[in-house]
């Protein structure tokens, strides 16, 4: 059975050497749009998994057949509404670093489907599972623009305060998942608490950007950081946020001079 991998990133070719080791036929995609290579890559693919940054995604969706099942494993989509379009998507997220998966380190990650569990279940990866797709993909996004935040205040790993920000983040959390019509709960997953620990910390890249905009407030990020490209959007209102959001409005009206 052939599965298409678009975006050879470092999750991205994670995730395929699992499938490959499974004995799967794996074509990647790089995330550099070619049409004719992207074609190659869908044709005769059973499954389709969604690995590329959050930023090309949705120039690269309408050229996606809306028939084959969608895996979505990029985060920092905000919404599921994006794949509206499609009438077979799932999601897998949570915090797996891509060399740990590599290397084989026991991971737990989070799938909205029995068949992304059937398809990448090892020895070292396991799953916990929700249907609330919406609600994995908002954490996915969430915990990158949080992540900033953490750096901005220079938090330590294993200190009060740095343990007091993530449960106030985690809370907060839960109330922006369920303005938008998605599960609470679903912060309790490790696509939420989990994903959020490893991400307030280093060697988050998200996290590193913050400890910049510590020292330099006019910083721009040298490479992907996935926490601006979901704070403009959601500036830019593509998620509602509620009032006592009160630290994800702080870094809304922190933010004009990066994001």
């Amino acid at each position: 059975m052939k599965i298409a991998i678009l975006g050879a990133g470092a999750f991205g070719t994670a995730l395929g050497g699992i499938l490959a080791e499974k004995g799967y036929d794996i074509d990647y995609y790089d995330s550099r749009f070619e049409q004719e290579k992207l074609s190659d890559a869908l044709m005769n693919a059973k499954y389709i998994v969604l690995c590329v940054p959050s930023k090309i995604a949705p120039f690269l969706l309408p050229y996606l057949p809306k028939n084959k099942p969608l895996i979505i494993a990029t985060k920092g989509i905000l919404s599921a509404k994006t794949f509206n379009r499609f009438s077979d998507y799932m999601a897998l997220s949570g915090p797996g670093f891509a060399v740990d998966i590599k290397a084989q380190k026991p991971t737990k990650l989070t799938a909205t489907d029995d068949r992304i569990i059937e398809l990448f279940s090892t020895e070292y990866l396991s799953f916990d599972k929700t249907k609330d797709i919406n609600g994995v993909l908002m954490c996915g996004a969430l915990k990158n623009v949080y992540a900033i935040g953490a750096g901005i205040l220079n938090l330590r790993a294993g200190t009060k305060k740095h343990q007091k920000y993530l449960d106030e983040v985690a809370e907060e959390m839960k109330s922006v998942l369920d303005t938008n019509e998605a599960q609470a709960k679903t912060v309790d997953l490790v696509c939420g608490v989990g994903d959020l620990k490893i991400t307030c910390d280093l060697p988050s890249r998200n996290y590193e950007f913050g400890q910049m905009l510590s020292k330099n407030p006019d910083a721009q990020p040298e490479k992907t950081v996935e926490g601006v490209s979901a704070l403009k959007r959601i500036k830019r209102g593509e998620i509602k946020v509620p009032e006592n959001a009160k630290i994800l409005h702080e870094l809304m009206r922190s933010s004009d001079k990066w994001a």
